[in-house]
């Protein structure tokens, strides 16, 4: 089981080192702390909008996930900074990665 194959079905989830649990942002098999084999973390993760922009309708935000790592996600509805999210919709189109929250 990979981040990529689990993230091309929707799934989204959250490499962990098995030795330190340290969240390994970007996902990689090892721990870049401690070099420890890492598994997949799965959940309803919380995330916190730090920013966000406009561009026609649609709002691309930086959230923060677990006070970790940030991703870039969209949001039909119009975020507010600090504003705790979910991610609703992920996946992997055109060889880039996506995210959508609420």
């Amino acid at each position: 089981m990979s981040f990529e194959s689990e993230l091309s079905k929707g799934n989204f989830l959250i490499p962990k080192c098995t030795e330190c649990k340290k969240i390994v942002w970007p996902p990689m098999e090892f721990c870049d702390h401690c070099m420890g084999k890492t598994s997949l973390k799965g959940g309803d993760f919380e995330g916190k909008i730090m920013e966000f922009s406009r561009q026609n309708d649609n709002y691309f935000c930086i959230v923060e996930i677990e006070d970790s790592f940030r991703i870039m996600a969209k949001m039909i509805q119009k975020p507010h900074i600090e504003q705790v999210v979910t991610v609703s919709k992920c996946g992997i189109s055109k060889g880039n990665y996506f995210f959508e929250v609420i």
